[in-house]
């Protein structure tokens, strides 16, 4: 419907009251100097200076964590604007793992080309700079604060004279000011904002509320322009990361929680909310095909697995919903008490539960508690219904329940639901100060959420720290998360990389063999974990105890034969345990011993032949020497190795082969 041929809409709010509103909220005599509730500019300015400043420590930082995945080691976005059409012509993870299949690892599949495409484009202007990454992630979750301020505002205005409203009496703007504050210092927010990949949470949520936002402006206009809008800001964040399409859900329940609009109307208003989602279903189905979960075998890939005897089976229906529901209490506790916080959440440092645990039972309590408070305010569309709803909506397509995530949870996971809480809290505030009818009600109101906003902000300030690279993030975490598999992986493999090239041999040992008992805790947890193996080995090699190194490349061969990374590590150590015991131990025999399983591993290895070749020459054994360093030449010309053939042929009474490699030498 076009602006030319506007129609009277009666849902529509009345345009006489949204003007005397937006007066109560800016309008004020010539004489009268705004206050800070009636300058909604000031506040935004404020929230998103909060915003900005509580992020401000990680500008600094190194990419981090997955940083790895979507952007420095993928080799879409490190190509730049050139990488784009990768981007959009493969799942999320193919750019890094390089290898059709193995994106699959993770259960249903990921395609969130957006935030990738963002990557690249930086990529190719800035090169690789995480400071830009930082500044932008922390410049757009501000953004996101004042929208959803905004947002808030304009729909708790709808609400602010109707006399039926439980928030009648209380102003817009104090809450739409409490929720935002308390969303932009929440402490579980800095998984997604100090952690450069955390993007597709930002822009997922930044690109829904900004389709909300534009699908009220059609409501109120009756135009085609603001519907369009909304579709390409919902498409947007749809291609960010796929829990946007539980705002297909959100939408229709904001127009009628806040504009009281009737279920036709509001299911009409989600059209283009459904209308982006289907497109993204089929282009997503079109690339990556139709799967949005399937079982894994893998424990890192699927927690709901247990050992029994030498395998993994999946956990009983009773087991697995148990730990589920334990999760579920576990968002609510940290939404209320944001401490111990951990990136790790995988198995085992949460266990296997059973509905005996009465961390289970209190869960279930709380969240039968919830669903009764939504029914209870359900016909009366209770602010508070709204938030709760709004809150296990946008959880439960990260629940496992809908379908498997690949872990138990993440703090990234509140990032969206986190806005029912800080609603709810905000509403409860403002209820409060309300009760006590006099100014000092709502001053009390806010000074109670400026405490909860401090008491966040100090902990967001505290904990943006452990997120400066690797190394710190997993070093800080292991303390919280010791019965992870995954992160004591992580630890063992980050702290072998950071003091490999250590000049300090006694430190480099010390913090070698602290890496491997991490490693070694990870194999009791979970025991057919061939990634700990690999470390392990490479822990050893750089210890130059060859035996052990070549002892752990081969058990992770056993657990997994085509294991490329333990192959190419295997003969590697061959090679240069071989060459540093033959030069610098003196012990020919087993340098010739690891030298030959280099080469039957890997035969066009021209380093190992030169090794071989030269060791069997110095053992007096010409006749090999000559026989292995003729391989080597015939792969690469070494002049070292022409010169030890020529010896070689001296030493069988050849002198016309021995002048001739000898002047093949001078002729190069």
């Amino acid at each position: 419907m076009s602006k030319k041929n506007k129609k009277p809409n009666p849902s529509a709010p009345n345009p006489i009251v949204d003007k005397t509103i937006k007066s109560s909220l800016s309008a004020q005599s010539a004489s009268e100097k705004p206050t800070f509730w009636q300058n909604t500019r000031l506040q935004a300015v404020v929230i998103f200076a909060l915003s900005f400043l509580l992020y401000a420590n990680t500008l600094s930082h190194d990419f981090c964590q997955d940083d790895s995945i979507v952007i420095t080691e993928n080799m879409f976005t490190t190509e730049g604007v050139a990488g784009i059409k990768g981007i959009l012509s493969y799942d999320t993870f193919y750019g890094f793992f390089k290898e059709a299949g193995k994106a699959q690892l993770v259960a249903g599949g990921r395609y969130r080309p957006f935030t990738l495409i963002m990557f690249a484009i930086e990529y190719q202007i800035f090169g690789k700079n995480p400071f830009i990454g930082h500044f932008i992630n922390v410049v757009l979750f501000g953004l996101t604060c004042v929208l959803l301020y905004f947002l808030l505002l304009k729909l708790l205005t709808y609400r602010q004279n109707d006399e039926t409203s439980d928030m009648f009496g209380v102003r817009p703007t104090l809450v739409a000011f409490m929720a935002a504050i308390l969303f932009a210092a929440h402490p579980i927010h800095t998984e997604a904002v100090a952690n450069i990949k955390g993007r597709d949470e930002i822009m997922t949520l930044l690109g829904s509320l900004a389709a909300v936002w534009f699908s009220l402006k059609a409501f109120e206009n009756q135009g085609i322009k603001n519907a369009i809008l909304a579709f390409i800001f919902f498409f947007v964040a749809l291609l960010s990361k796929e829990n946007a399409i539980t705002f297909v859900v959100i939408t229709p329940l904001i127009y009628w929680f806040f504009l009281k609009s009737d279920v036709s109307t509001a299911i009409k208003q989600t059209i283009p909310f459904a209308a982006s989602a289907i497109l993204f279903i089929l282009l997503r189905g079109a690339v990556i095909g139709n799967q949005f979960g399937g079982e894994q075998m893998e424990l890192m890939n699927n927690p709901f697995l247990k050992l029994v005897g030498n395998q993994y089976v999946p956990f009983s229906f009773a087991e697995k919903f148990a730990t589920i529901t334990y999760t579920l209490g576990k968002y609510i506790q940290l939404l209320i008490v944001p401490h111990p916080l951990t990136h790790d959440y995988y198995p085992r440092h949460i266990g296997i539960m059973s509905f005996g645990d009465w961390q289970v039972l209190l869960s279930i309590a709380v969240y039968i508690a919830l669903f009764a408070l939504i029914l209870r305010g359900w016909q009366k569309r209770s602010l508070v219904s709204f938030g709760l709803a709004f809150f296990l909506i946008t959880l439960s397509i990260v629940s496992n329940i809908v379908f498997p995530v690949g872990t138990n949870m993440a703090e990234r996971f509140m990032f969206m639901p986190s806005i029912g809480f800080c609603l709810v809290l905000a509403i409860l505030l403002a209820k409060l100060g309300l009760k006590r009818h006099t100014e000092n009600g709502q001053q009390l109101a806010i000074m109670v959420s400026l405490v909860i906003t401090a008491l966040f902000g100090l902990k967001t300030i505290m904990r943006n720290p452990a997120w400066k690279d690797n190394y710190t993030i997993f070093t800080t975490d292991i303390e919280y998360s010791p019965n992870s598999a995954k992160l004591q992986t992580s630890v063992g493999g980050e702290t072998i990389e950071h003091f490999k090239n250590s000049t300090n041999e006694a430190e480099k040992k010390a913090k070698i063999t602290e890496a491997i008992g991490h490693l070694q805790k990870a194999l009791e947890i979970h025991p057919p974990f061939k990634n700990p193996y690999l470390l392990m080995g490479n822990g050893y090699f750089y210890l130059q105890d060859f035996d052990k190194a070549i002892a752990s490349y081969s058990k992770a061969l056993e657990l997994d034969p085509q294991f490329k990374d333990a192959q190419v590590n295997l003969s590697l150590v061959y090679r240069e345990g071989g060459k540093i015991i033959g030069q610098e131990q003196k012990n020919l025999p087993k340098a010739i011993e690891y030298l030959s399983k280099a080469v039957e591993l890997n035969p066009n290895d021209a380093a190992a032949l030169s090794f071989l070749g030269t060791a069997y020459g110095m053992s007096n054994l010409p006749q090999k020497s000559v026989e292995v360093l003729t391989k080597a030449l015939n792969i690469r010309f070494d002049k070292q190795d022409a010169i030890n053939i020529s010896v070689a042929y001296r030493q069988l009474g050849d002198v016309t082969k021995a002048m001739e490699y000898e002047k093949m030498v001078q002729g190069k």
